[in-house]
């Protein structure tokens, strides 16, 4: 499924999937709507559990302490392999890298709705951080060479906005389906299906219908200095073992940066409230 990155042949035929990923809909490119669906479900998908820890908790018969574990595991997995997964979207066929993250945070997304025992719930959770990881990086680095630098930034403030309206619809379907029963089904569990169906197919749609823009041939958004960098990363100039090798070099220099290590460390303090916050709403339900 993962594809090498490799420069589009202008003389190729011209086929369905290739007609559709050229048409634009309201000024925007099928790919750039698409990366922006992706992008809803991923902070949908990351809003569910913290929705419905209320019922949660009486499912599994655990407390606060339980439900802050099963958030640190999502969050531990999808830091540690957040780096590894920028690497393969450097390396690799954006979409494809994409889909592959969306399979996997959909179907630990659908495991945790019908998990029946606790650590089941954990492990799957566990691994939806990993898939979590993996389309993250390739999300904003397929937006940053999808605009023009002058326009680049509204580009990031349209995929902030987009995402969060995913995580404030995740956060309130999941809430007002929490307390009801569906066909025989808790609401909380057929919220986890719900969206774990609607991001797979979103994946889907994304593999074969989006196209990674440094695969198009005579980008004009990408200047001089972009195509030489390409051209040092391409997997025809470097053996995957060398990839690896200057990806960490690469990665041990940038956190030298002095600059940098101030933005990491305003990140972990600035993350710590918004961590807590995800309680709020099985406090409010408590109260």
């Amino acid at each position: 499924m993962m594809r090498h990155r490799a420069r589009s042949s202008p003389s190729s035929p011209l086929t369905p999937s290739t007609s559709m990923r050229a048409k634009k809909i309201f000024g925007f490119s099928v790919s750039l709507i698409l990366i922006n669906l992706a992008s809803i479900m991923e902070r949908a998908d990351e809003n569910l559990l913290p929705a419905v820890y209320k019922e949660v908790s009486v499912a599994f018969n655990v407390g606060p302490t339980d439900l802050g574990y099963l958030n640190f595991l999502m969050n531990f997995l999808k830091s540690i392999a957040s780096p590894l997964a920028g690497i393969l979207a450097l390396h690799y066929d954006r979409p494809a890298v994409l889909a592959i993250g969306t399979v996997f945070w959909a179907l630990s997304t659908g495991a945790v709705g019908v998990s029946q025992h606790f650590r089941q719930l954990a492990f799957w959770r566990a691994v939806n951080g990993l898939g979590l990881a993996i389309v993250i990086p390739a999300l904003q680095s397929f937006i940053a060479d999808s605009y023009k630098d002058g326009t680049r930034g509204a580009g990031f403030g349209l995929l902030s906005l987009i995402g969060a309206v995913g995580g404030i619809g995740g956060s309130v379907v999941a809430t007002l389906m929490a307390g009801k029963d569906y066909w025989g089904l808790p609401g909380w569990r057929l919220a986890f299906i719900m969206v774990a169906l609607l991001s797979l197919i979103i994946g889907i749609l994304v593999y074969l219908y989006s196209t990674d823009p440094r695969r198009i041939p005579g980008n004009h958004l990408l200047d001089d200095d972009d195509y030489e960098r390409l051209h040092l990363s391409s997997k025809d100039v470097l053996p995957p073992p060398s990839i690896w090798m200057d990806s960490w070099v690469a990665t041990r220099s940038v956190m030298k940066v002095k600059t940098f290590q101030i933005i990491v460390l305003q990140g972990i303090i600035g993350s710590l409230p918004w961590t807590a916050i995800v309680f709020f709403t099985m406090w409010f339900e408590l109260i």
